[in-house]
């Protein structure tokens, strides 16, 4: 299917006036419509989808029926993508119809307060891309100017839309770097935690790996993990106790990661710490929602917390060097591949843990 794909979208295709999208209309509410090909305006360029992922985010927003920052239904969705250029609007002269392009699904405006101080990912204007669950995507002309990259002719372009979720994780580690010989904790084994896994253990770092489901477990320990713990054979009282004990002295990990999204597990990750350790507060958690923080730990023990947001232009560009290197095996976080048509009842199984995937690949034009 995959191979399909990329043999019809390396052709240029003629202009449609309609196209299929999933289109979110509200509480696990999906439908597949025909909706029309989004026009092309000056700066913008358009792209055929060869390959959207499935992504944690899109499935809360599935789950939730809306994302405050982003989407309000009825509206297209979906934000991992690659494909190639269909049309280019005018004044775009670094594009050209049929090359292979993966998007960022956001940009900077590079002016605010924000911006000014090198920190892009919390652009006070931060601008937004979703819609790839459809046969086509226009891309803003801020996004081409900063976040639109060539994919290399050797690079599967399924391979090449593990970008974003990678380019989250090299910001990630940009901001909490890990050290040879490092002591790492992950808490979670979907695809943002085992990027993590396999980024740490790139740096020259021990990692341990809690999570889920024997499938990702294994692709963790495939990815660099030195051991897996399956959180569901150990009782939640056990869990700190026990992976302290692997650490030097029983101290705690060196750095830790939470990449679950869940408050009680950011207490475990910031429990899990030695004396001066790093906490990677990387899951994000419902809005509203607190932690309780052992205040004299975090002050006579120098503990650090450190949340990190999205990614940043720097952070994309590295990530798809990551992939196009080999680096980072983009393929092994696909468990399957599917038509636009299935994308429904597939965001249903996820939703519902039904299904042990890892990501799927969503085919548009197949």
């Amino acid at each position: 299917l995959e191979s399909r794909c990329q043999s019809m979208t390396q052709t240029n295709t003629s202009q449609s006036e309609m196209m299929q999208a999933v289109i979110l209309h509200g509480k696990e509410d999906a439908r597949l419509e025909t909706v029309p090909v989004p026009l092309v305006s000056e700066g913008e360029v358009r792209v055929r989808i060869d390959t959207a992922l499935t992504c944690g985010t899109d499935v809360k927003v599935y789950r939730r029926g809306y994302h405050a920052m982003m989407l309000t239904p009825p509206i297209r969705f979906g934000h991992e993508f690659a494909g190639t250029v269909e049309k280019v609007g005018e004044g775009v002269t670094e594009w050209k119809v049929g090359q292979r392009v993966v998007s960022a699904n956001s940009a900077p405006c590079g002016d605010c307060f924000y911006c000014v101080r090198n920190l892009p990912e919390l652009c006070e204007d931060l601008l937004f891309l979703n819609g790839a669950y459809a046969g086509a995507i226009t891309v803003p002309a801020r996004i081409v100017q900063k976040n639109l990259y060539a994919v290399p002719e050797n690079l599967p372009l399924s391979s090449a839309a593990f970008t974003e979720p990678l380019a989250c994780v090299v910001r990630g580690m940009e901001e909490m770097p890990v050290q040879r010989g490092e002591m790492v904790i992950v808490l979670g084994a979907g695809p943002i935690g085992l990027c993590f896994v396999r980024l740490c253990a790139r740096a020259g770092a021990k990692v341990l790996l809690v999570g889920r489901r024997k499938e990702r477990l294994a692709l963790g320990a495939e990815l660099g993990a030195e051991e897996v713990f399956d959180a569901q054979k150990i009782a939640d009282s056990e869990i700190v106790a026990l992976l302290k004990s692997r650490t030097a002295g029983g101290r705690g990990a060196d750095k830790v990661i939470e990449a679950i999204g869940q408050p009680a597990q950011w207490e475990t990750a910031i429990a899990l710490g030695r004396k001066a350790a790093t906490i990677s507060l990387f899951g994000g958690c419902p809005s509203g929602t607190s932690i309780r923080v052992d205040t004299h730990r975090l002050h006579y023990e120098e503990i650090t917390l450190k949340g990190t947001f999205h990614h940043t232009p720097s952070a994309f560009r590295h990530a798809l060097q990551l992939i196009s290197s080999g680096q980072v095996p983009a393929e092994k976080f696909i468990s399957a591949h599917a038509p636009l048509s299935e994308l429904p009842s597939l965001l249903a199984d996820l939703a519902q843990g039904k299904s042990n995937a890892i990501k799927y690949a969503i085919h548009p034009n197949v």
